[in-house]
């Protein structure tokens, strides 16, 4: 009879995370369908344009009419490609995408999985998705399509380094890689959120992480200019659809994570704010940091292969090294 309840307690367990799952998904899809209807918007008014007005009221309809023709079009392979890995590379790229996710709590009771190592869990699978856009590069049998991927695997994983080495300040403040931990340390007003005795390292984290999304000024990997469309230039239909998910959906991670990290997560500015929902504030947080990732596209131009790597070894590296230092000197000084 134990045995018995017991498979029923696995089964329920089961059911719950996978509607939860099926619930995030949709979440994850809704929000790129209208980041990128908003980002068009934003860069049109920036460059005094309309943008999409056209397929429904105030042309709320675009994007899902561009994801319906790229379901609609023609799935090509090229004929000396590496078949299997050109039509699994999108794959790899995008599920660890969506995966985590799962470790971004939205408030004290919202979150998918409650992680000890949330920090390592993040970086270690998004680093994962790098393998996919080398390996759809490589796979293509294009030169545009292999120099785009070689220029993300030397872009990503350089700047993945500064990336991982700047959320290391808030974990030490915390003493947890916890972020559910993290975003608690941060209660009480903004005056105790990270991104303000771990000013160096914040401004490092936002600059690795926008390289790390391959978007303006650092989209080296598909420089349309240079190489076409870089590493996806052979891809079509729904694989291509594949690749322009899972950078969206890494925008939409990348912005919980900053959330949580330094900008103190559900908490409020300040205290007497504190009866309104937790989160209220997190999507308010959330959503600013996306708007700033739409400003710099339209904004910025696109910086050369040189400077980028010089950017990411010279300078943010050192920096990264340096909130450390400063951190441990500050927490001993103040313990």
């Amino acid at each position: 009879m134990p045995d018995l309840l017991q498979e029923q307690l696995t089964w329920t367990n089961f059911a719950i995370f996978f509607a939860w799952g099926v619930v995030m998904l949709l979440v994850v899809l809704g929000f790129v369908t209208y980041a990128i209807y908003f980002e068009r918007k934003v860069i049109g008014w920036m460059q005094l344009r309309i943008g999409p007005n056209r397929v429904g009221p105030l042309g709320l309809l675009q994007s899902v009419a561009d994801v319906l023709k790229l379901l609609l079009k023609e799935d090509t392979i090229p004929r000396k490609a590496e078949k299997e890995l050109f039509i699994f590379a999108p794959v790899i790229t995008f599920i660890p995408a969506f995966v985590v996710v799962a470790a971004i709590p939205f408030t004290d009771r919202l979150i998918s999985s409650n992680l000890n190592v949330g920090v390592l869990f993040y970086v270690a699978l998004s680093g994962i998705s790098t393998i996919g856009i080398v390996l759809g590069g490589w796979a293509s049998n294009n030169k545009y399509a292999l120099l785009g991927g070689m220029r993300s695997a030397a872009q990503m994983i350089s700047y993945e380094i500064p990336l991982v080495i700047s959320v290391i300040g808030t974990v030490m403040m915390s003493g947890s890689m916890n972020l559910r931990t993290i975003a608690e340390f941060q209660a009480g007003g903004f005056w105790h959120w990270n991104f303000l005795p771990q000013i160096i390292g914040f401004c490092v984290f936002i600059v690795a992480a926008v390289s790390e999304l391959n978007r303006t000024p650092f989209d080296l990997p598909e420089a349309e200019s240079e190489l076409v469309a870089g590493y996806h230039v052979e891809y079509s239909g729904f694989r291509f659809a594949f690749f322009m998910l899972a950078e969206y959906v890494y925008v939409f991670a990348i912005a919980g994570l900053t959330t949580t990290l330094f900008l103190g997560g559900w908490h409020a500015p300040f205290p007497f704010l504190d009866f309104i929902p937790g989160i209220i504030w997190f999507l308010l947080k959330f959503s600013s940091i996306v708007f700033c990732l739409f400003w710099l596209r339209a904004t910025l131009p696109r910086v050369r292969v040189d400077q980028l790597m010089g950017l990411g070894w010279k300078v943010l590296l050192p920096l990264s090294l340096l909130n450390i230092f400063v951190t441990a000197i500050y927490m001993a000084i103040a313990l």
